[in-house]
């Protein structure tokens, strides 16, 4: 049997910026994918703190040590600049390798996105 387990969490981050004429995604700067274990590409959950939303995207790469946590396309409509949220990714894994298995899970700066 396999089950869904939480793979990776950047915990309360501030939205830097909704860009709504984007195809779609969110920008988290590089440095935070890195400490979290999320890759360009990768599906994520994302959690609105401020308003409740929850909804699924994937992630793309920005500028590292930037701070940019950007929510593109129609995604932007489900948040606003400075909205606090989470980030979530997902991963599937036998069900006894599940009991050990330990998430990457990072809580930056709420002011500024830093890892310090």
């Amino acid at each position: 049997m396999q089950i869904q387990v939480v793979k990776s969490k950047i915990h309360r981050v501030k939205v830097t910026g909704a860009d709504l004429n984007y195809i779609g995604s969110i920008t988290i700067d590089e440095a935070l994918l890195e400490a979290s274990n999320i890759i360009e590409g990768e599906k994520v959950a994302i959690v609105n703190v401020n308003n409740g939303e929850r909804f699924e995207t994937y992630a793309i790469k920005g500028e590292k040590n930037s701070g940019t946590i950007t929510l593109n396309g129609p995604a932007a409509r489900k948040v606003q600049k400075d909205d606090i949220i989470i980030i979530i990714s997902y991963a599937t894994l036998e069900f006894e390798e599940a009991k050990t298995f330990k998430p990457w899970i990072i809580f930056p700066n709420e002011n500024d996105n830093s890892l310090t």
